[in-house]
């Protein structure tokens, strides 16, 4: 079989070019593989930018499998693959943690230190893989978080019938509520069917209710919120406190837009080493799956090594020193910084992702801190930090 993957992929090369039923393994780098390229392929691995459309199946005859590095799948038409009877394999959770820590980044730098432990009320929009981890860390950081996910709500309520009350869900379905929100962070795949659609859930109406300074945070999907109302709002007075890391129309940037934004990056949210070479693993154990064969590989064999930090704690810390620590870890307005730097073009856009230093996130779980405090050390195994009893 040969295989041909988005050359921005970790790990895959290695991994599939040790089966022997691979013949060949190629990649691509721009974001639609050449009919050329296509023709051949038995397995296609993509990451986000690459539409596995109708079009894009026409050209490759011989292909089998399809698995996408990324937890949204929008920009892969499964019902066409069904048709073609091709196998379909996406990598769910492999990034939510580093979409978690960028969440925590934005708020922390852009709320400061006095944010912490305030009980300002957070709108998480979607309860899956990183809405989750992102309202986990919020929640250690002492901020009151909720969850607005209406379909796992019919979910859940369907599960449990009368035997749990709806408060003590962990979806809700007010909309007031989270417009009321003095924090919202979106992670929700973008659809434009159903009963309950993604596409411009914040449009005009919805933005326009939010109240000024309003922290609004979209690492999901651009089109989740409508970039041309957004920017319509930021040129009034009444300004929100922004941090886009996607964008409708991406490549495609809004400059205006851009220009109105706290934190804006170019969809880099998820771009931690371990985020990036979990999609990887999590597709070739898709695939061994797939052939019926063993598969007994450790992400960690797989990432470079990292020295360790340490801070020791036998209290809790203040608000400055653990706003402190935390950004030294990761602080998202160098990000911001170096994206600015390259430009917001199109062209600029990819080669800004493909550029990226990708976060090593290992390096932040090498992070200790010494406490003999229950609480210190539940709070910061919660913040992501390794807790080690001292």
């Amino acid at each position: 079989m040969q295989v041909l993957a988005d050359s921005n992929i970790p790990l895959v090369e290695s991994l599939f070019s040790s089966l022997d039923s691979v013949s060949a393994f190629h990649t691509y780098s721009q974001r639609q593989p050449s009919p050329a390229q296509l023709a051949d392929c038995d397995v296609l691995l993509v990451r986000s930018i690459t539409a596995v459309n109708a079009e894009l199946l026409a050209q490759a005859p011989r292909l089998r499998f399809v698995g996408t590095a990324t937890i949204g799948t929008e920009h892969v038409d499964q019902m066409a693959l069904q048709q073609r009877n091709i196998a379909f394999a996406s990598a769910p959770g492999a990034n939510a943690d580093s979409v978690a820590e960028y969440v925590l980044s934005c708020v922390l730098a852009l709320g400061g230190a006095s944010i912490i432990d305030s009980q300002q009320h957070v709108a998480i929009i979607g309860a899956g893989h990183t809405g989750r981890a992102s309202g986990r860390r919020l929640q250690a950081l002492g901020l009151t978080v909720s969850y607005y996910d209406p379909p796992l709500l019919a979910q859940l309520q369907s599960a449990f019938c009368d035997s749990v009350k709806r408060q003590d869900l962990l979806a809700h379905d007010d909309w007031q509520q989270v417009l009321s929100a003095d924090i919202i962070s979106c992670h929700v795949p973008l659809t434009q069917s159903g009963q309950h659609p993604t596409y411009h859930l914040f449009d005009a109406d919805a933005l326009a209710q939010l109240a000024a300074d309003t922290l609004f945070i979209n690492a999901s999907r651009g089109a989740v919120v409508d970039n041309t109302a957004l920017r319509q709002r930021q040129q009034t007075p009444a300004a929100l406190k922004l941090a886009l890391d996607v964008w409708e129309s991406e490549p495609h940037v809004d400059a205006c837009l851009a220009n109105r934004v706290a934190i804006a990056t170019p969809h880099i949210a998820g771009h931690s080493v371990e985020g990036k070479a979990g999609g990887g693993l999590s597709l070739y154990k898709a695939f061994c799956r797939w052939q019926k064969r063993a598969c007994d590989v450790n992400l960690a064999d797989y990432l470079p090594a990292s020295a360790s930090r340490q801070w020791q704690w036998p209290e809790m810390p203040t608000a400055e020193q653990l706003q402190a620590a935390i950004l030294s870890r990761y602080d998202v307005r160098d990000d911001h910084r170096w994206w600015q730097q390259q430009g917001t073009r199109a062209l600029s856009f990819d080669q800004a992702r493909r550029d990226y230093a990708a976060r090593q996130r290992r390096q932040l779980a090498c992070d200790r801190v010494l406490t003999r405090d229950a609480v210190v050390a539940e709070r910061m195994q919660q913040l992501g930090f390794t807790v080690i009893a001292g």
